[in-house]
């Protein structure tokens, strides 16, 4: 008799009731069958692995020294037959998520802690690519679903649900010369003047829309690069509140208040995935989750 996981679970399963009988009800076997079972497995690896007491059988030194690396086989084995089971029902092999920067500081991963429960042996990816990147990503199959602000116009090979909202401010280094010259508030002139740092790919026109107020613009790819150079006093830029709020609170930030007009952009925050290429079980679940709630948008209102 070969040992297979079939056999381990006779063993664990006897370990588990204490006798035969009980173990054959457990596994909806004739007790007999389980004894010879167990028999066979006994020659087979020359073990006792059961004394025989009556009705009960007590697992043996040997047998409790098998016994976990038996468990772990068989845990195993269930994951491995579960896995091809919803590959075989329409799992992807690896869910890729494209997100905006600006977007890295919402906690988005709530969901992800459920969908893995839900899929544990499922890869999850998650990459930061500005906004047209990530839709870029997205029309090439690289990724399944992007998380990205609202976009200008509607394209037809897009699908998307609306998930909250994300509020942007306008902020620049304390230090700046320009908040002395214009004695703390910025008008049109001043701002147009002024160099901008923009999160965006290839050319500032990809930025999120209406962020674009300043002539010159200098890009990065992620939030993190542009709060840098904002912070060294290289110009100002749009980023999200939560991330700005401690910066202000320390003084190594200014909000910039404009004339006439909002230093704060509420832009809409989309998921969206490809009408031409069927969602996975795993994207599907993900989806799911977000229409149901268990993403939360924190904003720090001010």
């Amino acid at each position: 008799m070969a040992i297979n996981s079939e056999a381990l679970r006779l063993l664990l399963a006897v370990i588990d009731e204490g006798s035969f009988s009980a173990a054959a009800r457990t596994l909806h076997r004739v007790p007999s069958a389980v004894s010879m079972a167990i028999g066979q497995m006994e020659a087979e690896l020359d073990l006792q692995l059961f004394e025989r007491c009556g009705r009960e059988a007590r697992p043996t030194a040997a047998a409790r020294a098998l016994e976990a690396q038996a468990r772990q086989i068989t845990h195993q084995m269930a994951q491995f037959n579960a896995h091809a089971l919803q590959l075989h029902q329409g799992l992807e092999s690896r869910l890729t998520l494209a997100v905006a920067p600006e977007l890295l500081s919402a906690t988005w991963s709530a969901p992800l802690a459920e969908l893995a429960k839900a899929y544990p042996t499922l890869e999850v990816e998650v990459r930061s690519a500005p906004q047209a990147d990530a839709l870029a990503m997205l029309h090439a199959g690289e990724a399944q679903l992007a998380i990205v602000f609202e976009r200008p116009t509607m394209d037809e090979r897009e699908d998307f649900d609306e998930l909250a909202s994300e509020t942007l401010v306008a902020v620049i280094a304390p230090t700046h010369p320009i908040l002395a010259q214009c004695n703390g508030r910025l008008c049109a002139d001043d701002l147009a003047l002024l160099r901008q740092i923009v999160v965006a790919s290839h050319s500032a026109e990809s930025a999120a829309p209406r962020v674009l107020l300043s002539r010159q613009h200098w890009l990065t790819d992620s939030h993190l690069a542009t709060l840098s150079l904002v912070q060294a006093g290289l110009g100002w830029a749009y980023l999200p509140q939560n991330l700005v709020h401690p910066l202000v609170a320390s003084g190594s930030l200014q909000v910039i208040v404009f004339e006439h007009m909002s230093n704060q952009l509420r832009l809409w925050v989309d998921v969206v995935w490809s009408r031409q290429r069927p969602l996975g079980l795993g994207a599907q679940r993900y989806l799911t989750l977000l229409r149901e709630g268990s993403l939360h948008w924190q904003e720090v209102e001010k």
